[in-house]
């Protein structure tokens, strides 16, 4: 199946289901993140080893928004790829329990094979769908993908780390 033809059928998949599976006072017990820069507002699906699908409601009142662009607000493709690391970290914490105050972070170590599709606006829902491809000892790589209203807006492979911060391993990562 192709990228495109796989963030579609995920979103569509989405639009169908409407429960929330971890809402934001979730989020933010998992993800260390606070506003202005935390990009997750809910999690609609979740699949145990397998992935996770999230929300990033955009909004106008988006801090990003008044120099990005003057006259054409349009959320940065670096915050969509930050979005879909950040659900790509929910589904690692409720994958091995970690929390935000764990004391261990979770790291980008790279980023590869970005595109970016369409632009997104104020207003838009951001569909964000990440599957682990794979894991290996803290580890991890994803294939992601968000999208609005089923149009492919970016997609991305991202591999992440699981870091130990109570022993001083702060260098690297965003």
């Amino acid at each position: 199946m192709s990228r495109r033809a796989w963030a579609s059928t995920a979103s569509k998949k989405v639009s169908a289901v409407s429960k929330t599976i971890f809402n934001i006072r979730d989020i933010m017990g998992m993800l260390a993140h606070r506003y202005p820069f935390l990009l997750v507002d809910k999690v609609i699906a979740y699949e145990k080893e397998k992935s996770l699908t999230a929300i990033k409601n955009v909004t106008f009142n988006e801090p990003f928004f008044p120099g990005h662009f003057p006259g054409l607000p349009t959320m940065p493709g670096v915050l969509m790829i930050e979005a879909m690391a950040q659900a790509c970290g929910v589904f690692t914490c409720q994958e091995t329990g970690l929390r935000a105050d764990s004391g261990k972070i979770f790291y980008f170590a790279a980023i590869e094979e970005a595109r970016f599709k369409r632009i997104v606006l104020p207003g838009d829902q951001l569909t964000l769908h990440i599957e682990v491809l794979k894991n290996k000892r803290g580890v991890y790589k994803f294939k992601t993908s968000a999208s609005v209203d089923g149009e492919l807006a970016c997609e991305a492979l991202l591999t992440c780390v699981i870091k130990d911060v109570a022993r001083g391993d702060e260098e690297g990562g965003s």
